[in-house]
């Protein structure tokens, strides 16, 4: 080992002590408690009509990503909407509500996965890529168009025609879906 390695190591378990899964423990408590006070104690009555039932407007996919908080991003407040998080925000069936969200990001993990998966991929015992696998349709428009594009380029193109073809899955009306850019 060089000297920069045992520099890199020496720095990589010096971080890794500084992990304390009790300080995460606590940050969740923390956060619970936090909640509870100003939330739940303060705006209880809401909370004690949404215990006995609930009439969402709104279902939302999103993707997965810990870089997306919908509740922040759409200002949705308990009992607003209901929601559904997979990897690259896939559609797989919803309920009766009023409007149905289909939410996805630039950069997305899901998509770069799907686009560097192989065509000719075998089964495998991966959740991650058999998921992703509902995406191969919009990969193949993608591949059909921007085949010749660099792989940024197609996944995001893939990024938008995913969020389209997922949109156009839905009834009744597939024509509602928009996109912010």
């Amino acid at each position: 080992m060089q000297d920069g390695d045992e520099t890199k190591v020496e720095t990589t378990k010096t971080a890794l002590r500084r992990i304390d899964i009790s300080n995460l423990i606590e940050m969740i408590e923390r956060g619970f408690i936090h909640f509870k006070i100003e939330e739940f104690n303060k705006f209880s009555p809401c909370f004690e009509e949404l215990a006995k039932e609930q009439h969402p407007k709104f279902l939302v996919f999103a993707c997965i990503d810990s870089r997306v908080c919908l509740s922040r991003v759409l200002d949705f407040r308990p009992g607003d909407a209901f929601m559904a998080r997979n990897i690259a925000n896939f559609v797989l069936g919803f309920n009766q509500v009023e409007v149905i969200l289909v939410i996805g990001h630039s950069k997305c993990g899901g998509i770069k996965t799907l686009m560097a998966l192989p065509d000719d991929a075998a089964p495998t015992y991966d959740f991650i890529h058999d998921w992703i696998k509902i995406g191969l349709p919009a990969k193949a428009k993608v591949m059909a168009e921007f085949g010749n594009e660099p792989f940024e380029i197609q996944c995001k193109m893939c990024e938008k025609k995913s969020f389209r073809f997922e949109v156009s899955t839905l009834e009744p009306n597939p024509s509602s879906g928009f996109e912010f850019s």
